[in-house]
């Protein structure tokens, strides 16, 4: 069998998703039941690990386990009904939105994660913003259902309404919010699917299916209810269609609750049955990659420490054309330099093997890929470059010094990382000099992980004095040389590390504005931001 064919058959089989959701709408805990659910692991943990029961396996770094938080993204393969199931678990906080960006640019597919009782949150909508940009089709998981909340047709028309998407429901549940009693898959409605949640949570869900006349001597109104609802879903034509759904028209909806294991075998066969498998990727400049072509892939994360034995530094590449095979030479377009794959590991959680051989959608870790920034492409024979990823405005600012003196040299090996991986973005300025750098952050938790990661990662503590500007502008050298000599407006010109661009900050957008009126010619552009 040739490599093309090779590569054609193996991205049929690959589904590559990512779990998106508001901050505690429970996406860790999806992520962990989903790879139960698939044998992929043998129990599922909380995020909070308390007494004997361990912690998620995709939330490895001590700060995520102390405030049961997603801040880097995870990784995590697995098999499920013959398919290979790569699923990227992402920040669900705010501040890290970057991340989360970045994350969506190496997926196919996401899982939108929605409260019960909260319904659609801010970065619910900020989310599903970046997924409608980019073209990722959705489906919905509406989850916490086995607790208080508000009624499931009501989170529908919420959908319908704010995200202008048909929402068409694969499942639906009996009970309400807080009051579950199961399950009806719409694909066979004359049964009801009850469930009998394991002691903890931490296996799977005992689950039986109740024929209709069963269920409605046992459950009756509730039951009633539910087949009452389900045909007023179907007389509005609330029914799944497969090319709406991949057009980003609608978005199949599933119920559960996934502290409890309730659902998640059913939305786990769903990304199986209905995610698209990796296609061809459009090319800087125009054109596409097939997947059945030469290796190529993209870089979308840079993660350094992962292994605290090693310190060592991973570059996440997501397998976008081709037979990816350990050791191969390949070619980083940015530079046009070869570049050895020696060490090529997947990663499932903290873990990680060798890999041998991935395939398009697949996921691979690079050890010690130092010259490998985010947003790079590599390829094998003929040329690619995937199109760059855009970088947040930052609205938080601020002053990094060196606590200790005598560690400036370790503090600013540990800055140019986090600058690298994408941490913070690291400003400076001819006014302030290269040895007290301006860090900026889109939230402010972001420099909570520099503070941790500078002292318990590169031992040089490190002082931040945080800086009057909340607003950002793209201008040139000429607008710089204005702000830094206007009279009128206050305000500072600094340059981005990692792409040499020219900021101009102001305090506020009336600032931004009176800078404006001053210097009318001068450069004054709004920053890319997720949606942009």
């Amino acid at each position: 069998m040739s490599a093309a064919t090779t590569a054609g058959a193996e991205a049929a089989r690959r589904r590559t998703f990512a779990v998106i959701s508001h901050p505690d709408a429970g996406k860790s805990t999806l992520t962990e039941a989903l790879a139960l659910h698939a044998r992929a692991i043998t129990s599922a943990g909380a995020v909070h690990g308390k007494g004997n029961r361990r912690g998620v396996a995709s939330d490895w770094m001590e700060m995520e386990q102390a405030r049961g938080i997603s801040v880097t993204s995870a990784v995590l393969q697995f098999a499920h009904r013959g398919q290979v199931l790569n699923l990227l678990d992402t920040p669900g906080h705010a501040d890290f939105s970057e991340d989360t960006y970045r994350v969506l640019a190496a997926v196919d597919c996401a899982v939108m994660l929605i409260d019960a009782a909260k319904g659609l949150e801010e970065q619910t909508r900020k989310l599903f913003d970046v997924c409608r940009h980019r073209g990722i089709p959705v489906i919905t998981f509406v989850n916490k259902w086995d607790r208080p909340g508000r009624e499931a047709l009501e989170l529908l028309d919420e959908i319908e309404q704010e995200f202008r998407l048909k929402p068409t429901p694969v499942t639906w549940p009996v009970g309400i919010a807080g009051h579950m009693r199961g399950l009806v898959d719409v694909r066979a409605p004359g049964t009801l699917l009850r469930y009998t949640r394991a002691p903890g949570g931490a296996k799977e869900a005992i689950e039986e299916s109740v024929p209709a006349q069963r269920a409605s001597s046992e459950e009756g109104a509730d039951w009633e209810q539910a087949v009452e609802e389900l045909q007023l879903l179907q007389a509005d034509d609330a029914v799944h269609d497969h090319e709406a759904f991949l057009a980003g028209r609608s978005t199949p909806v599933f119920f559960g609750a996934a502290l409890s294991n309730i659902g998640v075998r059913l939305l786990l066969d769903a990304v199986v049955d209905l995610a698209p498998p990796p296609g061809d990727r459009p090319l800087e400049g125009g054109g596409t990659r097939a997947v059945t072509e030469s290796f190529s892939g993209l870089v979308f994360k840079v993660q350094a420490n992962m292994d605290r034995s090693h310190r060592d530094r991973i570059a996440f590449l997501r397998v976008c054309s081709g037979v990816f095979e350990r050791g191969m030479t390949v070619t980083r377009a940015a530079s046009g330099k070869p570049f050895a794959t020696k060490y090529a590991h997947s990663v499932f959680g903290q873990d990680r093997s060798a890999v041998e051989t991935a395939y398009p959608g697949d996921v691979v870790g690079l050890v010690n890929a130092s010259a490998l920034r985010v947003g790079d492409t590599l390829y094998a024979e003929r040329p690619a470059v995937f199109p760059g990823m855009p970088t947040f405005a930052p609205e938080h600012f601020a002053v990094a010094r060196p606590a200790d003196i005598s560690r400036t040299k370790q503090f600013r090996r540990g800055i140019a990382q986090l600058d690298e991986e994408g941490v913070v973005q690291v400003l400076v300025s001819d006014v302030r000099g290269e040895q007290a750098p301006v860090l900026a952050a889109v939230g402010p938790m972001q420099f909570d992980v520099v503070s941790h990661r500078m002292a318990g990662e590169f031992s040089a503590p490190v002082r931040l004095e945080p800086l009057p500007y909340r607003l950002a502008r793209a201008t040139d050298a000429a607008g710089a040389e204005q702000l830094n000599r206007s009279r009128l407006v206050r305000g500072e010109a600094m340059t981005r590390l990692r792409d040499k661009d020219v900021l101009a900050l102001f305090p506020d957008l009336w600032q931004a504005n009176s800078f404006a009126r001053e210097f009318p010619d001068a450069r004054l552009d709004p920053l890319v931001a997720a949606h942009g």
